[in-house]
């Protein structure tokens, strides 16, 4: 775990520079998760939410690994999310018929079961319930989350006005966003500049998988081969140096190595050229 900086309210946040993702691994969650943790991962992130992610299956592998001695509780960082109907299939860890508090406190203790842990370290709300601004939904759904025991809340899929207006709503701010990240935006350089300036810790998801031509670029190419690193390699390193914790969820052994091994350096002239190279 490596210490972020002091956000307003005082409190001293700590969180792995980098997250292992598990969506869409259905029957293998439990073996790649246990992979990722052999290899060095400590930061697991999943969700609630059975359509495109089997949280039992992370919850498996992170009770094994602390069973076997591989890891502490304390050394792993878990954060999971609290998942609308809308991004559900019949699988739902909640009454369909609840208000919306009954249902965050449902799929929470559901959380806890599946992940087998009496303690969560980020929740997430999922995406907020509609395109643009929040729904009263979100403002009930927040305020449940507000009341649940863990250290931190987060929120993902969310657009610049939907931040501003959850920040100035929150009792409780959110400690994370989680964002798929394109390169096309300047790696969602508003949002990020807003997480910036309100102290709130910036998570990208899909770098690469959502950045597949311009990681082909001539200019992106030349400073991985200079550097004599992996394209992977290259872009969670900018990640981090721009101030971003970066997911991946590689299913390759090899590759969650290489993911982690990123003592090196981008120059001042490598970053902005990749910060800008879709612009």
């Amino acid at each position: 775990m490596v210490p972020a900086r002091t956000r307003d309210n005082g409190f001293r946040m700590s969180h792995p520079h980098f997250l292992y993702g598990t969506a869409w691994k259905e029957e293998q969650t439990e073996r790649l998760t246990r992979l990722a943790i052999e290899s060095g991962f400590r930061g697991i992130d999943t969700a609630n939410q059975r359509r495109h992610y089997f949280e039992a299956g992370a919850g498996a592998a992170i009770a094994g690994a602390i069973r076997d001695g591989l890891v502490r509780r304390e050394d792993l960082f878990v954060q999971t999310k609290f998942t609308y109907m809308r991004g559900q299939d019949h699988r739902l860890p909640y009454d369909a018929n609840a208000d919306p508090a009954p249902q965050v406190r449902q799929s929470f203790e559901s959380s806890l079961q599946h992940l087998q842990l009496d303690s969560i370290d980020s929740y997430v709300l999922h995406g907020p319930s509609v395109g643009r601004g929040l729904g009263d939904v979100d403002r009930a759904v927040w305020r449940a989350m507000e009341q649940l025991p863990v250290r931190y809340l987060g929120v993902s899929n969310v657009a610049l006005d939907q931040l501003e207006m959850l920040c100035a709503f929150a009792r409780k701010k959110p400690a994370f966003v989680q964002n798929r990240c394109f390169a096309r935006t300047r790696w969602d350089a508003a949002i990020r500049a807003f997480c910036r300036h309100n102290g709130i810790v910036y998570q990208g998801f899909s770098l690469l998988t959502a950045n597949a031509a311009e990681l082909q670029s001539p200019r992106f190419r030349a400073i991985a081969a200079r550097l004599r690193r992996t394209p992977a390699q290259i872009v969670f390193r900018f990640a981090i140096q721009v101030g971003m914790l970066p997911l991946t969820g590689t299913t390759d052994p090899q590759h969650m190595r290489e993911d982690l091994d990123l003592g090196f350096e981008l120059s001042a002239d490598d970053v902005e050229t990749i910060e800008n190279m879709a612009v």
